[in-house]
């Protein structure tokens, strides 16, 4: 089975949107990226092309003009990844809002992408995990080069304008049933952190039980403890990851997520666990 996971990372800190928990990893993505591009004068293998892509062609991946793309991002990185077809390496399924990747003028370019190289080091054969582990463990900001379809790119759909800017004030009402506790509304800004800001009140219970206070990771998506149900939002906030879901488990819900990989993109009401 593909895997797939939101580097907000993802792997806060990850990982995923991505993101990536590292203790600084939550950062506001910066809206200066530097790019570089080097055009590949020799076929390289790319995934298949997905169902959102843009473009008709239907000839093999490989046949298909692609070239280098460097960009510098911060943490979170924003990007959804999916194993690659052939087991190796992974692509860009998506870029989601709050992450670095979004903010980069060359993001609708991103989607149908292989990673080749993370901060230098290549990944452009290794395992999802391995490609994971790789961004989680970089210091931010980090180069990223991606394996771009040129011909795909050029054809791509603009990304669109996002309803909330990062930086923009939104409300977020927290609901906490299991603690006979009122809600709470917190003003917080678009592309923060969902855990620093939860945590951030002390009114607020998102380690509910001496097991969750004592044995929560900190933030590095690995304890599944910091999950939260989106009650009601916009339909800015997107799905959660395939990670997520195996960490979570899906007793709890659909729209349950972990806080330290999802930065806040939009007003909310969340209810805690």
């Amino acid at each position: 089975m593909k895997q797939s996971h939101r580097l907000s990372i993802f792997l806060a800190s990850a990982a995923f949107g991505v993101c990536i928990p590292a203790a600084d990893g939550f950062i506001m993505p910066s809206t200066h990226q530097s790019t570089s591009r080097s055009p590949i004068t020799t076929p390289s293998p790319l995934p298949r092309t997905r169902p959102h892509a843009t473009s008709p062609n239907t000839r093999p991946s490989h046949l298909f003009a692609t070239e280098n793309l460097t960009l510098q991002l911060t943490k979170p990185l924003g990007l959804i990844l999916e194993e690659d077809d052939s087991g190796s390496g992974v692509v860009v399924t998506a870029v989601n809002e709050g992450g670095s990747a979004y903010e980069s003028p060359s993001a609708s370019q991103l989607v149908g992408s292989k990673i080749s190289s993370v901060s230098g080091s290549d990944v452009s054969s290794a395992s999802f995990d391995d490609v994971m582990s790789a961004i989680i463990e970089a210091d931010s900001p980090l180069e990223v080069v991606f394996v771009v379809n040129t011909e795909a790119a050029a054809s791509a759909p603009p990304v669109e304008e996002e309803r909330y800017k990062i930086g923009i004030e939104v409300k977020i009402t927290v609901q906490q049933p299991e603690s006979n506790k009122p809600d709470i509304i917190l003003t917080a800004k678009v592309g923060d952190n969902l855990r620093k800001t939860l945590l951030s009140n002390g009114d607020i219970e998102l380690y509910r039980g001496l097991k969750k206070k004592l044995g929560n990771c900190g933030g590095g998506g690995q304890c599944g403890f910091c999950a939260v149900e989106l009650v009601d939002e916009e339909g800015v906030w997107g799905e959660r990851s395939e990670y997520e879901e195996n960490k979570i488990g899906k007793k709890e819900g659909e729209r349950c997520q972990l806080a330290c990989l999802n930065n806040i993109a939009g007003p909310a009401v969340l209810r805690t666990l």
